[in-house]
């Protein structure tokens, strides 16, 4: 029996329904459009992160000065503002016209990034021209925009300048370079962005350093800033739960606790600095890193089609909330969606080639069901993990996941019935399921053979990809969940 109370714990903000979109440059293109289109149409997703790409807008004019070409960087926020999206902006990358040298990076599955770009992986040669930049384009959003609504944003400094794969890609990934080269770089780059951002105003909120892992960074990056006085109004982790290597061994199959673990040393790091009550952003996260791998390299990834992922959201999201960490935005990583060119492949989104829905998407769909007052709820399997909440009204809502540590089909399949502390006899109980029958195209294209995609079946799959209720009944009749390993259900109760 699963019994969802009626007294409230306290008020719960929805910390888990937001992404960072990428390439930040499909923002413009039909195929980025149809997603940021679905998802704000779902209320699925309420911030997006994107990069600021700076090397877009920044170039050298005739006298060798700055200069500034907003029109597709406005073009992308316009886009994003019309959809009604907040925003959490990384300020980078470095443009050519003021970086000390020319090591490039694709961080991607081919030779280059989306649209043949590169990455200029070294720091400004001069940090005065980056505090310039951070400053025109904080002013010039402010202009546009006007200071409510950008003061409302979160932006941060640079994206992962702890790892080879965004700051000096020359250099090897390890302590030492962390030490010599990485780490005083981007105390600078943050030093640097502080001053240009607050020039144009106190009320923008700013952030850092996008941390990719690295702890001996994170606790450089915080004693600079305490040291040096400067502001930090939250800080900006990324966390993966294991990587393609470690899939690929079996050193490390995905596991919330993965996360958990990674987690409680960040915080750990966070305190000693003495930053303990300072927001925190997980500006990225997913079940494992990697998102430009897919089952080419890594068949464990096929985790990111079916049921698997969404029964590891919900766990993560239940964990987080019993651990009590002050997490305001949790932003799953959409990275390699432009790679796909088969469906089913393994990438990192929520749509495959064709847009169809996978599970990860509309288990983000269900979430955003969740109301913001947490009340308690019980259960006797400790393989079932539930966030319950309700609202004002005594409408209820609860998001329930059924999974073992490795989310293997090492679980018997139970029946279980839902039951309230309080009457809601003459309320309507909706249920939603997404597990191998239900919500599931990718099970469905299994159970077919895996064939060839023709128009037929993709209409079959993307009709299966839209979230449907299991059923729909009157309050005083008996809530019953079929729960088979890593089914999801969403059940809500209102008038």
């Amino acid at each position: 029996m699963i019994k969802i109370c009626d007294k409230v714990i306290k008020q719960q903000s929805q910390f888990w329904n937001h992404a960072l979109f990428h390439p930040t440059d499909a923002v413009e293109d039909p195929w980025g459009r149809r997603i940021l289109d679905r998802m704000a149409e779902d209320g699925a997703i309420k911030t997006i992160r994107i990069y600021t790409m700076f090397e877009d807008i920044v170039y050298l004019d005739e006298n060798g000065k700055l200069a500034f070409d907003f029109r597709v960087s406005d073009l992308r926020l316009d886009y994003l503002l019309e959809k009604g999206y907040d925003l959490l902006l990384a300020y980078g990358g470095i443009p050519d016209c003021i970086a000390s040298g020319n090591s490039k990076t694709s961080v991607s599955k081919n030779k280059t990034r989306y649209k043949g770009k590169m990455w200029n992986s070294t720091p400004p040669k001069d940090y005065a021209l980056w505090e310039e930049i951070c400053y025109e384009y904080t002013k010039h959003n402010i202009e546009r925009y006007g200071i409510e609504t950008v003061s409302s944003w979160h932006c941060h400094c640079f994206n992962e300048p702890d790892i080879h794969h965004f700051f000096f890609a020359d250099q090897p990934e390890n302590s030492e370079a962390t030490e010599k080269y990485r780490l005083p770089a981007y105390c600078k780059l943050y030093e640097a962005f502080e001053r240009g951002v607050r020039r144009a105003s106190e009320r923008i909120c700013i952030g850092g350093p996008a941390l990719a892992y690295r702890k001996d960074f994170l606790e450089g990056f915080l004693n600079f800033v305490k040291e040096k006085e400067l502001r930090l109004d939250y800080v900006a982790l990324h966390n993966y739960g294991t990587n393609v290597g470690e899939l690929n061994d079996g050193s490390k199959p995905i596991a919330v606790e993965n996360q958990l673990e990674k987690y409680e040393k960040y915080v750990d790091i966070i305190c000693k600095c003495g930053f303990n009550d300072i927001e925190i952003v997980l500006d990225e996260w997913g079940a494992s890193a990697q998102g430009f791998y897919n089952i080419e390299e890594c068949p464990s990834l096929i985790f990111r089609e079916n049921e698997v992922y969404s029964a590891y959201f919900v766990k993560l999201i239940a964990k987080l909330i019993e651990a009590g960490y002050n997490i305001s935005k949790m932003m799953i990583c959409l990275s390699g969606q432009h790679e796909m060119v088969t469906d089913f492949s393994g990438f990192r989104n929520f749509f495959t080639l064709n847009f169809i829905t996978k599970p990860i998407y509309n288990a983000h769909l269900m979430s955003s069901k969740l109301h913001n007052l947490l009340v308690e709820s019980n259960t006797e399997s400790e393989n079932i993990f539930a966030v319950s909440t309700k609202n004002l009204k005594g409408d209820y809502t609860t998001l329930l996941t059924y999974c073992s540590k490795n989310f293997k089909e090492d679980l018997p399949k139970i029946e279980e019935q839902v039951v309230f502390a309080e009457d809601v006899s003459d309320k309507t109980v909706t249920v939603w399921c997404i597990d191998k029958t239900h919500n599931n195209p990718y099970r469905m294209w299994e159970r077919e053979g895996k064939p060839e995609m023709n128009d037929e079946l993709l209409s079959a799959l993307r009709k299966e990809g839209r979230l449907k209720p299991l059923t729909v009944q009157k309050g005083n009749e008996t809530i019953k969940l079929s729960l088979t390993p890593n089914a999801t259900y969403l059940i809500t109760v209102t008038d």
